[in-house]
């Protein structure tokens, strides 16, 4: 009986705590008033600070759409001539049809303007044909030739210009030095070269990946290294476009997606683009770019002591009419030096990042070598 009492006696405590301001009937035998007052313990109203994912991410879009453009490539090709047969000409059943000339013109990339006066990034397979000219769709369906292109020699990016009728709005640059894994990505371009304006979600599900960049779509394949893997759908005509994070600064241009599986795709880091904004603002925003006019395959330090050969640039081609040509440069001359600079992978210092580095019309010094002799141009 006493610890019922007892328990009872807890059981009123609580209630004295969590109850308001009502009346408690006790049974009579427990020798306790009729009715008790138990004070109520105001609740306080809580303050509740919701972040929403959906929120943060129409607004980057709302800011972004307007500096995101679709590149687009005109061209006239030739079609081949073919020979047609007339079953029903005996005298002459074979006949030549000659080949038509045929305009191309679609959407083949994305890009994104990096300043009011009509400067571009974008890949550089995407504007990989000389042959071709390009033309961008902005956000407000306005159509602008492109009137010049720089490509850049040591990365898959290129700078294009077009001359809008109004100052446009240029997307601002994030630090991929700070990217962090898990981290909130939002991709925009025209996948496929048809569906403008299409937002993917993701977050960044890798750093410093390396993958071979092109498509089908856009022709040039090449090797790319440290870039950025994300979940956030890419596909052949994102390439060009920004990826974003929840500031909607640009943290990598879209650049690739995997053949081998799904939810797999690619961003050159923005700290690369702004590398090539900071060269070309050297040149006084030109869209020329020194050459020496040779096409080579670099010798790595393994390949150089296995075959008993230097490191540096193994000639395969010279330009006609070049500097190359005029200075004497060979086929299969080895280029090992450039201004005392060793040509080599493991400080980056391979030959289109020196010459890169030098103006039109620069005189340089050359060490080269050739059949065994170590020779000065």
């Amino acid at each position: 009986m006493k610890k019922a009492l007892i328990l009872i006696a807890v059981l009123v405590i609580i209630i004295a705590v969590i109850s308001t301001y009502t009346k408690v009937n006790f049974p009579s035998y427990l020798n306790l008033p009729n009715q008790v007052k138990v004070p109520l313990v105001k609740k306080q109203p809580i303050k509740k600070v919701i972040v929403s994912e959906e929120s943060v991410i129409t607004d980057v879009v709302s800011q972004s759409l307007p500096s995101v453009v679709t590149v687009g490539i005109k061209k006239t090709i030739s079609t081949r001539s073919y020979t047609q047969i007339d079953p029903f000409n005996f005298f002459s059943p074979f006949k030549q049809i000659p080949g038509k000339k045929e305009k191309i013109e679609r959407n083949i990339g994305s890009g994104f303007i990096i300043s009011s006066d009509g400067l571009i990034i974008t890949n550089r397979h995407v504007v990989s044909d000389t042959e071709a000219s390009y033309q961008v769709l902005t956000n407000d369906k306005q159509k602008y030739n492109v009137v010049n292109i720089y490509r850049d020699p040591l990365n898959d990016l290129a700078i294009i210009k077009i001359n809008p009728k109004k100052k446009l709005k240029p997307l601002q640059l994030g630090d991929s030095s700070k990217l962090k894994l898990g981290q909130l990505a939002i991709a925009i371009g025209t996948p496929l070269g048809e569906f403008t304006n299409t937002i993917t979600t993701g977050i960044v599900s890798g750093l410093g990946r390396g993958i071979t960049a092109g498509s089908p779509y856009e022709g040039l394949v090449e090797k790319l290294d440290n870039v950025i893997q994300t979940d956030a759908a890419i596909n052949p005509g994102n390439s060009g476009g920004p990826l974003l994070n929840s500031s909607g600064k640009v943290i990598g241009v879209n650049v690739a997606t995997s053949t081998q599986g799904q939810n797999i795709g690619f961003a050159i880091p923005s700290n690369v683009v702004k590398e090539l904004i900071t060269s070309f603002k050297k040149r006084g925003n030109s869209f020329e770019r020194p050459f020496i006019g040779v096409r080579y395959k670099t010798i790595d330090q393994q390949t150089a002591v296995l075959n008993s050969l230097p490191q540096g640039a193994y000639i395969v081609a010279i330009v006609p009419n070049s500097p190359a040509e005029k200075a004497g440069l060979q086929v299969e001359d080895i280029i090992i030096a450039i201004d005392g600079k060793k040509i080599n992978n493991k400080d980056q210092q391979g030959l289109a990042k020196i010459i890169l580095q030098k103006k039109v019309g620069d005189k340089i010094k050359l060490k080269i070598w050739r059949n065994g002799k170590i020779l000065e141009k």
